[in-house]
């Protein structure tokens, strides 16, 4: 599965490539004036599907654009981001990825993100480790929030300040030694597995948004959590992750601004 993952990955990420700049047909999703899509976005996961479909015909999907396609007999299921990053694609900026979980009885067992701008493939299996280009990765080990360099990313209403958005950007900027925002969560985990990034939060995303990257951290030696310091589900909206020695400030951090 790993295989045709990163089958599915490469291939789309060689089309997201070659057509960036050439958007033609901009829409908006639920109604919503930030959360762009495009007809890049959509020929991407075709193609990703139509790889998974050749070698796994009776597997669930769950992608982004055209919601789940399921087989009460499957216990597997493809979680797949065919363009994570659109907003910076629309614009030509160069940060963006594929990102490509598959989950097994509600386990994220392989996880594959796939940046084409600098080629380079992250991939993790479970209990195998994470890799970045076929060599071992493993996160950061900076000791402490005042030190370290996190990453985050804004929902798209983010004008409604869901669960105190704003004010952990505050806090954090405040904490951290700095903090980047990317526009594409999925490179954000992944660059937290490859200790590029000390630490990530967001308050809202979705399973195709996190599904490879947490097993990307999971098997770099890396901690996931939601808010509050439970174990994390793809299928909740929150996130905190890191290299683990940084997770209780950066929970705490999460707490003080959620009771103020």
């Amino acid at each position: 599965m790993i295989k045709t993952a990163i089958e599915a990955a490469k291939e789309a990420g060689r089309f997201l490539k070659q057509n960036i700049g050439k958007v033609r047909d901009i829409q908006r999703k639920d109604g919503q004036e930030k959360n762009l899509v495009t007809e890049i976005d959509k020929r991407s996961e075709e193609i990703i599907i139509g790889i998974i479909k050749q070698h796994y015909p009776a597997h669930d999907i769950l992608a982004e654009e055209s919601g789940l396609k399921s087989s009460s007999a499957s216990e597997y299921r493809w979680i797949i981001d065919p363009l994570d990053g659109t907003t910076n694609f629309t614009h030509a900026l160069p940060v963006f990825c594929v990102s490509i979980g598959v989950e097994r009885k509600g386990k994220i067992i392989a996880g594959v993100i796939y940046d084409p701008n600098f080629d380079e493939l992250f991939t993790a299996e479970k209990g195998n480790g994470a890799l970045l280009n076929g060599k071992r990765m493993k996160v950061s080990r900076t000791e402490s929030l005042n030190t370290s360099l996190l990453v985050t990313g804004f929902p798209y209403n983010i004008t409604e300040n869901p669960d105190h958005a704003v004010e952990h950007f505050y806090n954090f900027l405040m904490r951290a030694q700095a903090v980047r925002r990317m526009g594409s969560a999925a490179i954000d985990m992944a660059y937290v597995a490859a200790g590029r990034y000390d630490g990530f939060w967001e308050v809202a995303l979705n399973p195709w948004d996190m599904a490879a990257g947490t097993l990307l951290i999971e098997e770099a030696g890396g901690t996931l959590t939601d808010f509050s310091g439970n174990p994390l589900s793809v299928y909740h909206k929150q996130i905190v992750a890191s290299n683990g020695k940084i997770q209780k400030e950066m929970l705490e951090v999460l707490h003080s601004t959620r009771i103020k």
